[in-house]
């Protein structure tokens, strides 16, 4: 078969919490494709539950790693050469985007096969769009190392806004790790303002804005912090 004949693998952005999000090509491409790989079949299956969407399904878990994931891609691989279309979805948002997926299609690209992007839900715009803050140049890191290359990316982000390089950051982080992440920032000593996105479209969706000594004040005072998390920062302008 030539690669003309080949299928196609589909990299479906699923909703980050309201299922309501889904795009109609997204639900289109899922109920064409021969099958759907999945970081956790079981998430997935909610949503294919929900549209009435019946399709073979099997795991793909690029933290697995080693034999187990190699093994999985060369299936993929395999399908698609045969012809078959399939559909790769990580748990919520935009696979590739610190999400899984990223391996699966450096390896499918490589093998001379065909990937598209079905667009869809994600938490950096849908914050963003909330968060009123001026410029186009907005600074995407995602979850910011632990340990190891974090002080000096730091440093790199600080003067990256000092110098206009990014009018914008925006960060990804855990519920455990925010406060940490928000005294970092403080410790910057410039006039921030920031936004802060926890469970976004979900039930408990809570958005804040402020500087960060006043979010520092006001999650220090929970007894818990819970859900998924994206913050963006900005040099607030002087008046």
């Amino acid at each position: 078969m030539s690669a003309a004949d080949s299928g196609i693998l589909y990299i479906v952005a699923t909703p980050i919490g309201n299922l309501g999000d889904i795009t109609m090509r997204a639900l289109e491409i899922l109920g064409s494709v021969d099958a759907v790989y999945a970081e956790d079949t079981r998430v997935t299956h909610k949503v294919l539950e929900r549209y009435q969407i019946s399709k073979p399904m099997f795991s793909y878990r690029e933290a697995a790693g080693g034999n187990m994931v190699q093994r999985i891609i060369d299936q993929v691989i395999s399908e698609l050469q045969a012809g078959k279309n399939i559909a790769y979805c990580s748990d919520a948002g935009t696979p590739g985007v610190s999400d899984p997926g990223s391996y699966l299609v450096d390896k499918v690209r490589e093998a001379g096969l065909t990937v598209v992007p079905i667009p869809g839900a994600s938490s950096l715009p849908a914050l963003l769009s909330v968060a009123g803050f001026v410029g186009l140049r907005p600074l995407f890191v995602g979850f910011l190392p632990k340990k190891k290359g974090h002080q000096t990316l730091m440093k790199k982000l600080k003067i990256a806004l000092e110098n206009e390089t990014a009018d914008s950051i925006v960060f990804f982080e855990s519920p455990e790790r925010i406060l940490k992440l928000l005294e970092e920032l403080a410790g910057w000593e410039l006039p921030l303002q920031v936004c802060l996105g926890r469970e976004l479209t979900k039930m408990h969706e809570e958005i804040m804005r402020g500087t960060t000594a006043e979010l520092i004040t006001i999650l220090a005072k929970r007894p818990a912090i819970k859900g998924e998390i994206v913050l963006a920062v900005q040099i607030k302008e002087q008046s």
